[in-house]
């Protein structure tokens, strides 16, 4: 006979909330001062002109205009050449 009643694993019940990353305006699009551009974790991409990185690594812009991607080759601290995209707003 079991001594303990029969019931699944309650361990895995738990979920964080989404954090609603990625691209907010895209290339084209008007952009207004404060706006946020792109909201991620890391510099995936690097800010251009007329445009802030927020403490949490939020792209923003500081002007009105239309938003501007575009590459930007960087080289790396094991000097491997990297291609990064870059938002601006002109």
């Amino acid at each position: 006979m079991s001594h303990v009643k029969a019931a699944g694993s309650t361990k895995n019940l738990r979920d964080s909330n989404p954090k609603y990353l990625g691209v907010k305006l895209y290339d084209g699009e008007k952009a207004n001062i404060g706006n946020i551009i792109v909201r991620q974790r890391g510099t995936r991409v690097l800010p251009g002109k007329n445009v802030r990185m927020g403490k949490d690594h939020t792209i923003y812009a500081m002007k009105n205009g239309k938003v501007k991607f575009s590459q930007k080759r960087q080289t790396r601290y094991d000097n491997k050449i990297v291609s990064k995209r870059v938002a601006s707003v002109v």
